[in-house]
């Protein structure tokens, strides 16, 4: 008969399961510092040693590492999805620019046609609440916009309830937050561009609130096509301006 005993599950292992799916589902992030043993393992209402086991499987299992005298922190999981010499290529080359905002307008459509249709009330509401504070009339420097773009864009990634496509683009925008592919910054120093951004993001923001999944993908195609050739006019006037320094150079020393 293909019956088993039933098997009491130890303590260490549902705290393990528990961390590992708060880690899968993009609830602890890389480099986040877990509450200090005692407050955990109240939390999880188990003994200390029961916690302790837990945490030093995970650390044998790459998900969990120690600092000293800092505590137990989420591991850089991350870093792993692009070694240091295709990260450096990257960066080295346009052509992997527009490579990836092509792979963005692709993914993110998708994952913004999804959360229209499967983002939970709570999921919707963390999303306006970062578009609420991209909307906000207040003085901030273009890096603060550049950020506040990734968590928006972030936001809607995660309600996509995708966890491949959650950690996967998380990395991505680990290397665009870096600078790798583009500086996004150069994207919200002009005026009218900040405007049509916000604009853009208000249209995607709107569709996946009045849960329209063929509003949000459009709506997100248009925002990255605009980035895109936005970054297209800057690596024109850059080249156009580099002539322009030339011929004056010219001009100057024939004179």
């Amino acid at each position: 008969m293909p019956f088993q005993k039933i098997q009491t599950e130890k303590l260490s292992t549902s705290v393990v399961r528990q961390i590992e799916q708060l880690i899968l589902r993009g609830i602890l992030r890389p480099g986040e510092r877990l509450p200090s043993e005692r407050e955990l393992s109240d939390r999880l209402g188990v003994s200390r040693p029961s916690l302790r086991d837990a945490v030093a499987e995970l650390q044998t299992k790459g998900l969990l590492c120690t600092r000293a005298s800092a505590g137990v922190f989420v591991a850089e999981v991350l870093g792993s999805a692009f070694s240091p010499a295709l990260t450096e290529l990257f960066a080295r080359h346009d052509e992997a620019v527009f490579d990836y905002l092509s792979f963005r307008r692709d993914i993110e459509a998708l994952a913004a046609e999804r959360a229209a249709g499967l983002g939970t009330d709570s999921d919707l509401a963390v999303i306006q609440k970062t578009f609420d504070r991209m909307a906000t009339p207040t003085r901030r420097n273009p890096e603060d916009d550049a950020e506040l773009d990734a968590q928006f864009h972030s936001a809607i990634i995660d309600a996509s309830h995708n966890v491949v496509m959650l950690h996967m683009m998380r990395s991505m925008f680990d290397l665009l937050r870096s600078g790798v592919f583009y500086n996004r910054q150069i994207i919200f120093e002009q005026r009218t561009s900040r405007d049509a951004l916000l604009d853009q993001h208000r249209a995607i923001n709107d569709a996946i609130q009045d849960r329209n999944p063929d509003a949000a993908r459009t709506a997100v195609v248009a925002h990255l096509n605009f980035v895109e050739q936005s970054l297209r006019d800057q690596n024109r006037s850059e080249a156009n301006e580099a002539i322009a320094r030339q011929r004056l150079d010219h001009e100057s020393n024939a004179n």
